[in-house]
């Protein structure tokens, strides 16, 4: 595994895995009307690409191929943090976990926050990160429990 900074030819791919990682494992703990609000299969492509170059995130490739990715805003926000469904259980979130908290280190960040889905919030809580409060987000009128979450750092 690797990881690398984004380049705008990987929006297709990282939405494939976006939308993978919501209806294949977020689908668990979210109904199908919330997963198609959330990511759904018509989706504006020009606002996705120009979301991801405002992000800038950190893309993990296996094999030549984009598995994940994360970004980390100026501010300790992560805004978007996904792991194909293809990958699961593999290290590949943990390893891109561990880049982030090395960059905000750098950066010397005190506070990462985060809005967490319902599926993700073990993954955040095993590192270190807690819940604030517990939110209802409305997506395309639908919805979407999540919880604002926060890990200390200094």
């Amino acid at each position: 595994m690797k990881i690398r900074d984004f380049q705008p030819a990987d929006a297709q791919a990282l939405y494939t895995i976006f939308y993978e990682a919501v209806h294949q494992v977020a689908s668990r703990d979210y109904s199908a009307e919330q997963c198609n609000a959330w990511a759904p299969l018509d989706y504006d492509e020009h606002a996705w690409t120009a979301r991801l170059i405002k992000n800038k995130p950190f893309v993990v490739e296996q094999q030549g191929q984009p598995v994940a990715f994360a970004d980390l805003q100026d501010n300790g926000y992560i805004d978007q943090f996904f792991v194909s469904a293809q990958f699961p259980r593999q290290g590949v979130g943990a390893y891109l976990m561990q880049h982030l908290l090395k960059q905000a280190g750098l950066n010397r960040m005190p506070l990462l926050t985060s809005n967490v889905s319902i599926s993700a919030q073990p993954f955040f809580q095993h590192f270190g990160f807690f819940i604030v409060q517990q939110q209802m987000p409305v997506v395309r009128g639908i919805a979407l429990s999540n919880a604002l979450m926060h890990k200390v750092l200094l």
